[in-house]
């Protein structure tokens, strides 16, 4: 199941949400990955998002104040 699902254009997204923390850092880094919902065209990837937290229960509650028109603009910025 996916975190969120947006439209962009014609096409329906999955978005999914992670964590990541790097080696020798404290901070979490939220890092996106979309996923095309058509069967014609498998496109993926993942991005990082400018958000960070020290810990990954704050960062997923930060995550869900994500707009999704602010999601949209980061998928509109990668496919460009």
């Amino acid at each position: 199941m996916s975190w969120r699902v947006i439209a962009h254009g014609d096409q329906v997204w999955h978005v999914d949400a992670v964590a990541e923390r790097r080696a020798n850092t404290s901070a979490w880094q939220l890092v996106l990955s979309f996923r095309a919902a058509s069967n014609s065209r498998r496109l993926s990837f993942w991005t990082p998002y400018p958000l960070e937290a020290t810990s990954k229960s704050s960062l997923f509650i930060q995550a869900e104040r994500i707009p999704d028109a602010a999601l949209s603009q980061v998928l509109a910025e990668r496919l460009a």
